[in-house]
C-alpha cells in the first residue's frame, strides 16, 4: 500500500479525533507528508496533546461546528479517528440546516443505532457539508496489520483452533452490529466484546481466570476482524501494546485480527512486548 503524499491543489486534511494513540499516529503521519492537519477534537472523548496543531474542541454532536470548520479552513478530506465511549444525548446535538431536516433520523439512530449505522450516519452528515472522508488506513499503511505471523511465537495447534472458533464468533456478533471481538477457548467461546470495548472485555476474561471459572490448562485466544458489511473509514479493529498487557492479564496465547482491515500501532513495542511474554500476534484472513 502507498504511503499517504500531498496532493497539489488539494484543499486541507482533517481528522476528527476521538479517545486514544491512533489520531496521534494518523495526525504524524500526514505531517511527514507534508501536509498540515487540522485536529477536530471531540471534548468529552479527545486525550491526545494537539498543542503542536491547529486544532479546535468541540461537543460530540455538534454537526454545525464541523461544517464551520471544515467552510472556513478550506478542508476537503477528513479522517475520523479514534474511539468515541458516550454517544450524545438528543439535547447536545447541534445540527446544521442541511441536518435539521434530517433530525429525527439522526436522533434515532444516535439513540437506538448500531456503531456501523451510527459511523455510516456521521459519514454522511460530513460528506453533506464537504468533506470527503477517508479511511485512517489510507494515511498511515505502516499501521495495517499483514498477513501472517508478526512475532516469533506462532500459534500451535489448539490456537488456530481457537483463532476459527473466535473468527466465526467476532463475524457472527458484527453481523448483529455490536461489536468486532471474542475470545475462545479450547475451541469454545467464552466472551464476546460488547459496547465496553475489547479491553474491559479482556479485563473480564482476566477476572474469570482468577476466580477459577476458566481452565489454567487452556490459554485462549482473542480474535479481532471486521463486521460484514462494515464501511472501512471509520473504527478498523485496532490492537497495539495495551492489547498486549491485556492478554497478559487473561492468561490468552495470543490474538489475531483481520489482515489488511486492521491497525497494530506501536509496532514495534506491541511486538516486542508479546515476543517477551511468549505471546503471539497474527494477520489472517476469513478463509485461513
Amino acid at each position: 500500500m502507498a504511503a499517504f503524499s500531498r496532493e497539489p491543489g488539494r484543499g486541507r486534511v482533517a481528522i476528527l479525533a476521538g479517545a486514544g494513540n491512533l489520531p496521534t499516529h494518523v495526525a504524524r503521519a500526514i505531517r511527514s507528508a507534508g501536509e498540515d492537519p487540522f485536529i477536530i477534537a471531540l471534548s468529552a472523548e479527545a486525550d491526545g496533546d494537539w498543542t503542536s496543531f491547529q486544532h479546535e474542541r468541540i461537543g460530540t454532536g455538534d454537526f454545525a461546528a464541523v461544517e464551520r470548520i471544515v467552510r472556513v479552513n478550506g478542508i476537503d478530506r477528513l479522517i475520523l479517528s479514534g474511539s468515541v465511549k458516550r454517544r450524545p444525548e438528543w439535547r447536545e446535538i447541534r445540527p446544521t440546516w442541511k441536518t435539521l431536516a434530517r433530525m429525527p433520523g439522526v436522533v434515532r439512530t444516535l439513540l437506538r443505532g448500531g456503531d456501523d449505522q451510527v459511523l455510516r450516519m456521521v459519514i454522511a452528515l460530513i460528506e453533506g457539508a464537504g468533506a470527503r472522508v477517508i479511511g485512517a488506513h489510507e494515511v498511515a499503511p505502516d499501521l495495517v496489520a499483514t498477513l501472517g505471523t508478526l512475532t516469533s511465537i506462532e500459534p500451535d495447534a489448539a490456537s488456530k483452533r481457537d483463532i476459527v472458533a473466535g473468527r466465526e464468533a467476532a463475524l457472527a456478533l458484527g453481523l448483529l452490529d455490536v461489536g468486532q471481538a471474542a475470545v475462545a477457548i479450547g475451541g469454545r467461546v467464552i466472551a464476546l466484546e460488547g459496547v465496553e470495548g475489547t479491553d474491559e472485555m479482556l479485563a473480564r476474561v482476566a477476572d474469570l481466570r482468577r476466580r477459577g471459572r476458566l481452565s489454567t490448562s487452556r490459554k485462549g485466544v482473542l480474535v479481532k476482524f471486521c463486521k460484514p458489511g462494515q464501511d472501512e473509514r471509520a473504527d478498523l479493529p485496532t490492537i497495539g501494546a495495551g492489547t498486549v498487557r491485556g492478554l497478559i492479564e487473561a492468561g490468552l496465547a495470543g490474538v489475531a485480527v483481520e489482515a489488511g482491515r486492521s491497525l497494530l500501532l506501536e509496532r514495534e513495542a506491541a511486538i516486542s512486548a508479546a515476543n517477551e511474554a511468549g505471546i503471539f500476534i497474527a494477520g489472517v484472513t476469513r478463509e485461513d
